[in-house]
């Protein structure tokens, strides 16, 4: 039997926040590197933090794979743009695009200031626009490239964080309207739509102990399956994404979350009720 080659081999990548907020775990964009690392791309780890992706590019490394760390602000125009050249310059194109840089913040429309409004669309939404504006192009020119932007069911349910949420939604849009833009040109974009998955951007908002613990414990209560899910899921969705096995999707949005869009929140009530919350004594499961 012949052996399968990687998802990606050969191919060219760009991951956007490729390393992981300091603490336990791994987050999306590390994850995601190393995935297509494994799958045979060469990665370019772009960070706005040029030490947290030397730890993803040493990963990647010791495993022999190949990468190299290129620090920029995709918030910015001039940014992206040398990224992508960097890229260009390092592996000759680039075939593959992970769009993963986010950050939430609670807030609603009336206690949301418009600092924090424009700062979640420019992280959130701008780096997505803005990278794409400039590996679109290179992608054209050779009649092939995918790209996977990394949104959030926060975008399709209510969660507190109007600002996240809104960019989020706006994602999903720019990714099936430059599905339909560039699909001619043999460009494939999708989304992905994490979950309650638990990272170490999720966990440094909450100081380690039994508040912790009970939070991560409903996350993966809440979905279908019960289990835990953390930044490899999102990682691996992302690798299927990016390779040619998906050479025939393209506009969609897959849902990396256990099935909790699948189901109302009153039937996961059992298993909910079931999880202890510290400091409130335990309620019997009707």
């Amino acid at each position: 039997m012949a052996e399968r080659a990687g998802r990606v081999e050969g191919k060219a990548a760009i991951v956007t926040g490729a390393g992981s907020t300091p603490g336990p775990g791994i987050g999306t964009g590390k994850a995601t590197a190393v995935a297509l690392a494994r799958e045979g791309a060469s990665v370019l780890l772009v960070d706005l933090h040029p030490e947290r992706a030397e730890e993803t590019r040493r990963m990647i490394e010791d495993e022999g794979g190949k990468a190299e760390v290129f620090a920029a602000d995709v918030t910015r125009a001039a940014g992206c743009e040398a990224m992508v050249r960097a890229a260009v310059d390092a592996f000759g194109t680039v075939d593959v695009l992970v769009n993963n840089v986010g950050r939430a913040a609670l807030g609603t429309v009336v206690d949301t200031s418009e600092e924090d409004w424009d700062r979640a669309l420019d992280i959130n939404l701008r780096t997505a626009f803005l990278a794409s504006k400039y590996a679109v192009p290179v992608m054209a020119a050779q009649g092939s490239g995918s790209i996977v932007n990394i949104a959030s069911i926060s975008a399709l349910r209510g969660d507190g964080t109007v600002a996240y949420s809104a960019a989020k939604g706006g994602l999903i849009a720019m990714t099936i309207d430059m599905a339909y833009s560039h699909g001619r040109q043999g460009i494939r974009v999708n989304a992905i739509a994490p979950g309650h998955i638990t990272t170490p951007m999720v966990l440094s908002v909450t100081a380690p102990g039994p508040r912790a613990e009970f939070m991560n414990a409903m996350r993966s209560e809440a979905g279908l399956l019960g289990t835990p899910g953390d930044g490899w899921d999102v990682a691996w969705a992302a690798a299927f994404l990016a390779g040619d096995e998906a050479r025939w999707i393209t506009g969609a949005v897959l849902p990396v979350e256990s099935g909790v869009l699948s189901v109302t929140p009153l039937m996961m009530a059992p298993h909910l009720r079931a999880v202890p919350e510290p400091g409130a004594s335990r309620r019997a499961v009707p």
